[in-house]
């Protein structure tokens, strides 16, 4: 079997699953129990947006995944491609909200014109990729290092220094669900995932001197 054909059928599959499955685990910062939380309407349509973006920049091309020129059984392959990414997507942006309140709605709001702006400005595949790392970066460390340190009582120095940036503000007017540091290695294991998998989505062949060659 042709190795393009092995990371189509087995690999990417696997890769998406993985990250629609840890992407809504979640453990208590009370340290008992464990939940898996599913993503919500706005991830939903959010996950969408992501897609039409990568299609735009060619980091996704359905037309080979789904092309009419593919066989019955390579639709079946790259439709599960497709709907395996639209999922682990859709779990990415879930991971990296804010569970609750203000923080949740900026998150979702920041998001949305991030993908907006990245849509309007077509970018090619790789400036792409430097923006989902960077989207993804921030919303993680904004979420599991910045907040994190922020409502733990042992923060340390970070959390004074966070402390002393948001001096007058409330609290409780950012509310936030604080979790066990399990949850925070997982969503890095998420995102990470996630990250190479949409590297291996295939590509068009670059036709150089009238010679086929395929960019891996």
């Amino acid at each position: 079997m042709r190795p393009d054909a092995v990371r189509e059928s087995f690999t990417l599959p696997v890769l998406f699953l993985t990250v629609a499955a840890a992407g809504g685990f979640r453990v208590p910062a009370a340290g008992t129990g464990m939940q898996f939380v599913h993503p919500p309407l706005m991830a939903l349509v959010l996950a969408v947006l992501v897609l039409g973006v990568m299609t735009r920049a060619g980091l996704l091309t359905p037309a080979l995944l789904v092309g009419d020129e593919r066989t019955g059984l390579e639709k079946a392959s790259g439709a599960v491609v497709l709907v395996t990414l639209f999922l682990a997507s859709a779990q990415v942006i879930q991971c990296l909200a804010p569970e609750s309140g203000l923080l949740n709605v900026l998150y979702y709001t920041f998001m949305t014109v991030l993908l907006w702006n990245t849509l309007a400005a077509a970018p090619d595949r790789m400036r792409l990729l430097h923006s989902l790392f960077v989207i993804f970066g921030s919303a993680f460390l904004l979420k599991y290092v910045a907040l994190a340190s922020l409502y733990d009582p042992e923060g340390g120095i970070m959390r004074r220094t966070l402390m002393a940036l948001l001096e007058g503000v409330a609290l409780g007017t950012l509310q936030h669900a604080p979790f066990a540091p399990v949850t925070g290695y997982v969503a890095f294991f998420v995102v990470l995932v996630y990250l190479i998998a949409v590297t291996l989505l295939p590509r068009r062949a670059v036709v150089v001197a009238d010679t086929a060659i395929t960019v891996l």
